[in-house]
């Protein structure tokens, strides 16, 4: 295929974007209160004025224990004043608002919470060192019915899209996981069965919203866990591509969604399968204090593992889910450059993400759209994981003299 220009505007559902550039949802480190701060807002007013065409807010958690501390946005009543000055100053730059829905299941911290975490089965949920309460049939119902008023508060706090966080071990990753889905009922076993859940929340979320506002799915294609393909020797083994194709395309036909972003690992069992690059394993042990700061000192080669970086690292796995369905594709993961975003839309993806690049260099897609051989300052050091439990930011631009040329393209 040709590539079509990623700075031409394009369709996403109902939203038409000014190019094909969004900025991923990334924890911003920036609401103390669990509600919008004036960080946040130029967070995110920053990259939209850096050119791309919407940025997404993460984490905009469903319900109190979901999150994976007290400190992150909950959507609820108190929560819309700000949400909309937020929505609003994104939109001011000329781009478009989404909101990341999600609960974090087992990986919430229920100590910080003050409330149980949640899983489909009773599974160790270590950052609150428990283990999670199991949701039942009426948990369940009742659970659908906390994301369609999570919708709700976020449609009408001014956002354009909807992101339903399908992901890295979170509360809907894992129903869809053999390994941390044990349940014996219409909700676990087969991988229909582990599929109900997330196309359940999918439908109530659309049905709540309706067809003026896009929704999408952030989709996990392996968490990380065994091997990408299917288990080996008979060994239980996370979820692997094989699977996310098969549920890809049962989200498919059930036709709610607009698009799917593919992602990859495990925030409960191996985070760095969705970062690449070096693992940071001190500085992020350090971000804690007591025993998690000790237990992370001795399992960080163990948890925080190495995987080289390139760029498109998650292309190859992507590859097969674009095989796989024919709805709109995100594809997430090293896009740093114009070549690699041309990259992905010459083999068929419809929107590239971005995330740490952006923390570097909020003007990047500005830089690229005005020269294309400009390239990405980010060097994959990944210090900026850690810094999302105090400010999300990257520590080696805050010691950076600005740049007068960047600051220009503002």
């Amino acid at each position: 295929m040709t590539a079509p220009d990623p700075f031409t505007p394009a369709r996403l559902g109902p939203l038409t974007l000014r190019n094909r550039l969004i900025k991923c949802a990334t924890f911003e480190g920036a609401t103390p209160d669990a509600l919008v701060t004036d960080d946040l807002i130029e967070f995110h007013r920053e990259v939209a004025a850096g050119g791309v065409a919407m940025s997404t807010v993460a984490y905009c958690a469903v319900a109190p224990e979901g999150r994976t501390d007290r400190h992150q946005i909950w959507l609820r009543d108190e929560a819309m004043p700000g949400l909309r000055r937020l929505t609003d100053a994104i939109h001011s730059e000329g781009a478009l608002a989404a909101a990341q829905l999600g609960h974090a299941g087992p990986v919430a911290n229920s100590v910080s919470n003050r409330k149980k975490a949640l899983g489909p089965s009773h599974i160790p949920a270590p950052m609150g060192m428990s283990v999670t309460r199991k949701l039942d049939a009426d948990g369940i119902t009742a659970m659908l019915a906390t994301f369609r008023r999570a919708a709700r508060i976020a449609v009408d706090s001014g956002f354009d899209g909807l992101e339903i966080h399908c992901g890295h071990n979170y509360l809907i990753s894992c129903f869809l996981s053999p390994m941390l889905n044990r349940r014996h009922d219409g909700y676990g076993g087969s991988l229909v069965n582990r599929a109900r859940f997330a196309r359940e929340v999918v439908e109530a979320v659309r049905d709540e919203v309706g067809d003026k506002v896009a929704v999408w799915a952030k989709l996990n294609m392996f968490d990380g866990v065994g091997t990408p393909g299917p288990g080996h020797g008979g060994q239980l083994t996370g979820f692997n591509i094989d699977e996310a194709c098969a549920v890809a395309q049962l989200l498919e036909s059930d036709g709610h969604l607009d698009a799917i972003e593919p992602t990859a690992g495990s925030s409960l069992l191996n985070p760095m399968y969705l970062f690449h690059g070096e693992a940071p394993r001190d500085e992020f042990a350090d971000a804690f204090h007591g025993a998690m700061r000790m237990g992370l000192k001795a399992i960080g080669p163990m948890f925080l593992k190495h995987y080289p970086y390139h760029d498109a690292y998650l292309l190859p796995l992507a590859r097969q889910l674009r095989a796989a369905v024919r709805m709109p594709l995100i594809l997430l993961g090293g896009i740093t450059d114009r070549t690699s975003m041309e990259l992905a839309l010459s083999e068929g993806f419809d929107f590239v993400a971005m995330g740490r690049a952006l923390l570097r260099e909020p003007d990047l897609p500005l830089r690229i759209q005005a020269d294309p051989s400009a390239t990405s300052r980010c060097v994959h050091c990944n210090l900026c994981m850690p810094t999302i439990y105090s400010h999300t930011r990257c520590p080696i631009r805050a010691g950076e003299v600005p740049d007068p040329l960047a600051a220009a393209h503002t």
